[in-house]
């Protein structure tokens, strides 16, 4: 499915940053096929300032959730650079999930906002946000790009419909879904470990899809199957090393996002 060119390669290095006002700063791939920009957002009362990334692409292309499935390209962001930030978390909106080709991929189409909640080491002082976003970007093939942004945030700043529109279209949380019991049952496989999770919750909605990540970027989890039987969602995988080293997991590490139809519901941890 994917496929790799000259062009595609030119595209990771040769990125067109417009010189304009750092708040606004945007950068664009060789291709033209995705465009990103700092929105500045406003300082909250507590001192520290909500931003956020907004990424948008030409009609018919997708980008990826940080959990994109096997068919998807994995996003990253780097802070380095930036100034007057003790602390940057992006919050990811809920994603939508495709089906192409028999593979299944999670992400959004045609445009995303990040809110971005900056942590200033001096509330009373502009932030520097600086960003490196390595992403891919699907159609009929799928080609990875690394953009450059550069913003500088000043308080008090105004508030942003997008940001708060990205901001409200978050995942529900265990308790807000009524999930009341996980169980993860942990069995070793031929050089990994096979998951089976058991969600008590009710129904998400029509065709429900569990995603597991664990804490460790280092462990590589396979697709998996989810199926439902009553009350009960049943999420299995395999788990193996990326470096086919041995590993251990952390029950209360692993988190479970349960998507159905625009829906979504976070989970943090699990029981034996």
């Amino acid at each position: 499915m994917f496929k790799t060119t000259a062009r595609t390669l030119t595209a990771l290095c040769a990125l067109i940053s417009p010189a304009v006002a750092p708040a606004m700063a945007t950068a664009q791939s060789f291709d033209q096929v995705v465009q990103a920009e700092v929105l500045p957002g406003w300082r909250n009362a507590d001192g520290t300032h909500m931003a956020g990334l907004r990424i948008t692409l030409n009609p018919g292309w997708k980008t990826y959730w940080r959990a994109p499935g096997d068919a998807g390209i994995p996003p990253r962001i780097s802070w380095q650079g930036s100034h007057n930030a003790r602390d940057i978390a992006v919050s990811w909106p809920t994603p939508d999930v495709f089906y192409e080709n028999g593979m299944r991929s999670i992400g959004y189409s045609e445009e995303l906002v990040l809110p971005v909640k900056i942590d200033p080491k001096k509330s009373d002082k502009p932030v520097r946000l600086k960003a490196v976003l390595d992403i891919g970007v699907c159609r009929d093939i799928c080609v990875p790009q690394r953009l450059h942004l550069d913003g500088e945030l000043a308080a008090p700043g105004t508030r942003d419909a997008r940001i708060v529109a990205s901001i409200v279209d978050q995942p529900l949380s265990a308790d807000e879904a009524g999930v009341y019991k996980v169980t993860c049952i942990l069995a070793p496989t031929n050089g990994g470990v096979k998951l089976q999770a058991k969600i008590k919750m009710p129904r998400a909605g029509g065709a429900e899809v569990a995603v597991i990540e664990t804490a460790n970027p280092e462990i590589w989890v396979a697709e998996g199957t989810t199926t439902r039987s009553g009350d009960t969602l049943i999420a299995e995988t395999e788990m193996v090393h990326v470096s086919d080293a041995s590993f251990l997991i952390n029950r209360s590490d692993l988190r479970f996002t349960v998507l159905s139809d625009g829906d979504a519901v976070d989970i943090h941890g699990c029981t034996g």
